[in-house]
């Protein structure tokens, strides 16, 4: 991917500029409890692991942008500027003027996008539930390590993007979901490990993939250097040339703005 595109696009997410305090967040506090039968998830599991551990309402349902920009500092230490710009495009998929419910989010070519790492396409079956076969890609990268990096990341889009070319007629691949994929790769690797080094231990990630719960148990603390825009577009901006992104078809970079 040409770099010079990729900061540009990544530019255009710092709709914010200020820092916030940083909470001495007791994850006692927070406690993980599964999902109920009436509990509404995302495709996300960054999302659904915040609503999880209750920084989201565990429901899943009236969700602001400032829920998840409070949300997703607290818990990851990503700081707002990249959160709203996530949270203002989720909105996107909801028909709320103000609010929207993490099912929402499963709306296909907004934030949802084919070659996920954890979900199967859109076009192909189930897009909202976490899929073993589809997150293998990923678990059985870098197998040599336990830790995945920029390159284990970036090699695993590239074979998971493979993969949905060759079985999807119908895969949407464009710069927008090129970056959407790169931006998420840099986001696990940061919220699980090390935000400037994108070294993440593997059996963190896929507790996070897998489960949806923050391993603390195993371990994990969350990262004392903040993830932002800046950080989170050096690493994919790396992912994503490891990756060898190449559009396929129309790569005009459409977006679904509303749900039908």
């Amino acid at each position: 991917m040409n770099h010079k595109i990729l900061s540009l696009l990544v530019g255009v997410a710092m709709v914010a500029t200020g820092t916030m305090s940083d909470p001495q967040v007791r994850f006692s506090n927070y406690p993980w409890i599964a999902p109920g039968p009436n509990d509404l998830r995302s495709p996300c599991p960054g999302l659904n692991t915040l609503a999880n551990h209750g920084f989201l309402p565990r429901d899943g349902r009236n969700i602001t942008v400032s829920m998840i920009v409070e949300a997703g500092f607290k818990a990851y230490h990503i700081q707002a500027e990249f959160l709203i710009r996530a949270g203002k495009v989720g909105m996107l998929t909801s028909h709320e003027a103000e609010t929207l419910s993490l099912d929402d989010l499963k709306l296909h070519g907004t934030l949802e996008h084919d070659a996920s790492l954890s979900r199967e396409d859109f076009a192909l079956g189930d897009n909202l539930h976490f899929n073993e076969e589809v997150f293998s890609t990923l678990a059985n990268a870098n197998p040599d390590s336990d830790y995945y990096d920029v390159t284990s990341a970036g090699q695993a889009q590239h074979a998971r993007l493979a993969d949905s070319i060759q079985r999807n007629p119908n895969v949407t691949n464009t710069i927008f979901q090129s970056l959407s994929r790169s931006s998420e790769s840099a986001s696990y690797l940061s919220v699980m490990g090390d935000p400037i080094q994108g070294v993440a231990p593997k059996r963190f990630v896929q507790i996070f993939f897998r489960e949806e719960r923050l391993p603390i148990e195993e371990g994990w603390k969350r990262p004392s250097v903040p993830s932002n825009v800046t950080s989170i577009g050096i690493l994919a901006e790396q992912i994503a040339k490891v990756s060898e992104w190449q559009p396929t078809g129309d790569n005009c970079p459409a977006i679904v703005l509303a749900p039908p």
